[in-house]
């Protein structure tokens, strides 16, 4: 891609990466994803935000072809989608210095080859002049590292907000105007990057209401140019009460735990319950992450492998304890040969999670009659909890 402008003088740099298909070795990419780089031209002073992955580093170096200095890399974030390219933009312009917070100064020079004498630091709220324009720096701490900070562009109103609000989608769209597919995708970047440190983003967000914006520049996905649309977005994933559903991962190795599932499943849309049900051999885990956002409840449905859970199982555990949803009950279901350990050690996965957990029901062998009665129990005591709580 070429360099694009969004303002006089304000332009994004880049890379759109089409083919990309996990991120951190875990995280799908069912629509690839961006590295969202932004040169900015002052009357003294030029500023570049950002950089992109070290496997995308030639696409910014050929967009910086034609910028002929180079004052300030400023780095939002130290995680080497972001900075992986800062070694490469310093060879071009030594003379630039490295902007960054104090915690990201170490974290920087830990991770690349940068001298350290090339890195300065910023307070939370300082200014840097370019001349004409003004970038002032937001320290905005777990979003989602510690080190991490937004700037904002004061002429102009624009937030460069690095992984916050980001979403990950390949489009040559540099504005998100197709609002239904961008927040899909923002949420799916919500649930398994921020959600667990929305106690912090919450007071984040509150930190960047006094400022007028009138466009976010995340780092990843498309621009905003009308910024309440994730705003408010992020707003209710933090603070709103979960919803009247249940989250149902599960895996069956001999079909007595599918047969489990099916007759919950049933018996929860009989008394009004929504339910998402994830196959765990299949599973698009980011799927699983956003259905975690809105779930009042979390069922796990596991067989019993070597006296335990199914690997699976302690997967989904343990996903759903790193990501810390707003969840309010859990349970267990599934079925053993000889006996075990299932409930103990899947209890013990979930400590991060602030929930009531419902009796849980493990059979011998195939579920009968009286199992299936049971699960009429279960169902019958998570509507009313739900009811209790009302959710919706």
């Amino acid at each position: 891609m070429r360099p694009r402008k969004i303002k006089e003088k304000i332009y994004w740099m880049g890379s759109v990466h089409w083919e990309r298909r996990l991120f951190d070795s875990l995280i799908p990419l069912p629509d690839g994803t961006s590295y969202n780089a932004y040169l900015i031209e002052g009357s003294d002073k030029t500023v570049l935000i950002d950089t992109v992955d070290p496997s995308q580093t030639h696409e910014l170096m050929e967009q910086l072809s034609g910028v002929s200095k180079l004052d300030y890399i400023v780095s939002l974030h130290s995680e080497q989608d972001h900075s992986g390219g800062i070694p490469h933009v310093l060879s071009k312009y030594p003379q630039a210095k490295v902007i960054c917070t104090p915690k990201a100064k170490g974290m920087l020079t830990d991770l690349l080859p940068i001298p350290e004498d090339s890195v300065i630091t910023v307070k939370d709220g300082e200014s840097v002049s370019l001349g004409d324009k003004t970038l002032k720096f937001i320290h905005t701490p777990w979003v989602h590292w510690p080190e991490t900070m937004t700037a904002y562009l004061e002429e102009e109103k624009i937030l460069f907000s690095c992984d916050f609000f980001g979403s990950h989608i390949a489009t040559t769209e540099l504005y998100a105007h197709h609002e239904g597919r961008v927040y899909e995708a923002a949420k799916r970047y919500y649930a398994e990057i921020m959600m667990p440190f929305r106690n912090v983003i919450k007071k984040n967000l509150e930190k960047l209401a006094p400022y007028d914006i009138a466009i976010i520049a995340p780092s990843h996905g498309p621009l905003y140019p009308h910024p309440p649309f994730i705003m408010d977005a992020y707003g209710k994933w933090i603070e709103d009460p979960p919803k009247n559903l249940v989250v149902l991962p599960y895996v069956s190795m001999h079909n007595s735990t599918k047969l489990m599932v099916d007759h919950l499943v049933l018996a929860l849309v009989d008394r009004g319950v929504r339910v998402e049900l994830f196959d765990l051999t299949v599973t698009d885990i980011g799927k699983l992450a956003m259905a975690l956002v809105d779930a009042a409840t979390i069922v796990i449905g596991t067989p019993t492998v070597l006296a335990g859970p199914h690997p699976k199982a302690l997967y989904a555990a343990f996903l759903a304890n790193a990501l810390r949803p707003k969840a309010r009950f859990l349970s267990i279901i599934g079925s053993y040969g000889w006996g075990g350990r299932t409930v103990e050690i899947l209890a013990g996965m979930v400590p991060n999670l602030k929930v009531e957990v419902i009796e849980p029901i493990l059979v011998k062998g195939a579920p009968r009659q009286a199992t299936f009665e049971a699960l009429e129990d279960l169902a019958e005591t998570i509507a009313a909890k739900h009811k209790e709580e009302g959710l919706q």
